[in-house]
């Protein structure tokens, strides 16, 4: 079983082996190996506008010796983790999201950043199914995708459309490396990613309602 670990700030996914890790993340974006991928909740105190935000994080992860992780950035509360597996034919995945839609965007517009926080939606998804090159590339869609849908699902609204995510989201997938060419809607890899990745991001959307409609009624 894949260790999941919460020592606030920090969240940490400790995937059991070295393996190839495809994200956009602040730090080691790309296709890296890694161990581990990492949370980092944030105030807006930690991070003023004149910061260097990449290196700031570069110390954070040197000063905890994981500078050899992939590691997202948030002010949602980590706490509020969410995870969910699924498996098709044999391949398990499984998706570990936080949720935070302060942030929110509908595709296609923007609107000013949030002035009170980046909450935004990190998703880890770790795979037992070798993937190629183009199969990891199409996998990411597929999270991608089912965040979307998730949130459409939702019915949340902005003044310009439907939320369909947030101005920061960040994904990352972790799958050894194989021979699996594809990975769309059509695969059991697919429907294993999207159902895992919808079922997270869902529960995610719950929780931060919740908080949010707490955080009015304190104060309102």
């Amino acid at each position: 079983m894949i260790a999941l670990r919460h020592d606030h700030p920090w969240l940490a996914l400790d995937l059991g082996a070295h393996m190839p890790v495809l994200s956009w993340a602040v730090n080691r974006p790309g296709l890296v190996r890694a161990r581990r991928i990492l949370w980092r909740e944030v105030r807006n105190a930690d991070l003023p506008e004149d910061l260097d935000v990449a290196a700031w994080l570069d110390a954070e992860l040197a000063a905890r010796g994981a500078s050899d992780t992939v590691c997202f950035l948030t002010s949602c509360n980590i706490a509020q983790v969410t995870e969910a597996t699924a498996c098709a034919e044999g391949i398990r995945a499984r998706a570990v999201a936080t949720v935070g839609l302060t942030n929110a965007e509908s595709v296609g517009t923007r609107l000013p950043p949030a002035a009170h926080g980046w909450g935004t939606i990190n998703i880890a998804v770790a795979l037992s199914e070798g993937l190629t090159e183009g199969a990891r590339l199409e996998a990411l869609s597929i999270i991608t995708q089912a965040r979307t849908a998730a949130l459409m699902q939702s019915g949340l609204r902005l003044v310009t459309g439907p939320v369909t995510g947030t101005g920061t989201d960040c994904v990352a997938l972790a799958a050894p490396e194989g021979a699996t060419r594809y990975a769309g809607l059509h695969t059991a890899t697919g429907e294993a990613i999207g159902r895992a990745v919808l079922d997270a991001v869902a529960r995610g959307v719950v929780l931060w309602q919740a908080s949010d409609a707490a955080r009015e009624a304190r104060h309102g």
